[in-house]
């Protein structure tokens, strides 16, 4: 079995719930959709990446293992598309394990049942200069509601621009409230976008997203901090 690999290695994660946590990243190649704010440019390209087999993958995770390991992430690109890949590698090694995805693929994430953590990011029509579509999110809650259902220990992620809506973050908001069957302490992580200098002067906005969001679910603003650590 093979897949397309951008990139393996370790580092600190600097998102989500699991900030300042050491973890190796293995970095697929591919994505089905085509976010404006992605900084893994490299990574939207099956082409993009080397073909390497499960075994390729692991040797080098453990060359990588440190005593402070947390975990081991998925990522992309979308790594949904290459489940059976992962679960492969789930099967060998002893490491917790955590996938970082868009979410919409909900019939790959169903086949990941030996994953530890998800990171799911969730995607507005801002993120896109065409083709978002209102499927985009329901397959997202579609995700949720499965992986909530499974007892998988889920959290969201929510990148905000400075040019976002309060109106149009709290539609899509208020729409992931009522559509959770059991939110069950779903956290969402705002995710100011970076460089983190285009928020200057806009603090006020951000607090208003903050609000807006707490009004349905437990909230944390949280920006990139390895992009002030410079590393990867």
């Amino acid at each position: 079995m093979k897949a397309p690999i951008v990139e393996i290695f370790s580092s600190i994660q600097g998102e989500g719930l699991f900030i300042g946590k050491r973890q190796i990243f293995v970095r697929f190649a591919g994505c089905n959709l085509n976010c404006t704010y992605c900084d893994t440019e490299i990574s939207k390209s099956k082409n993009s990446g080397s073909i390497l087999t499960v075994d390729d993958v692991i040797k080098k995770i453990e060359e990588l293992v440190s005593p402070d390991l947390h975990s081991i992430s998925f990522t992309g690109g979308e790594p949904s598309l290459y489940y059976d890949f992962i679960n492969e590698i789930i099967k060998k090694i002893d490491y917790k394990t955590m996938l970082e995805t868009n979410g919409t693929l909900t019939k790959n994430i169903s086949k990941l049942n030996l994953i530890d953590f998800v990171s799911l990011d969730i995607k507005l029509p801002d993120h896109f200069n065409e083709n978002w579509s209102d499927d985009i999110l329901d397959n997202e809650i579609k995700t949720l509601n499965l992986l909530i259902s499974n007892s998988k220990s889920v959290y969201c992620k929510l990148v905000v621009l400075p040019s976002m809506k309060i109106n149009s973050i709290e539609k899509i908001i208020k729409k992931l409230s009522n559509e959770i069957t059991n939110q069950n302490g779903l956290q969402i992580i705002i995710q100011p976008s970076s460089p983190i200098d285009e928020w200057k002067s806009l603090n006020k906005h951000l607090f208003e997203i903050s609000e807006t969001v707490g009004k349905y679910f437990e909230v944390s603003t949280i920006p990139q901090v390895h992009k002030f650590l410079n590393i990867e």
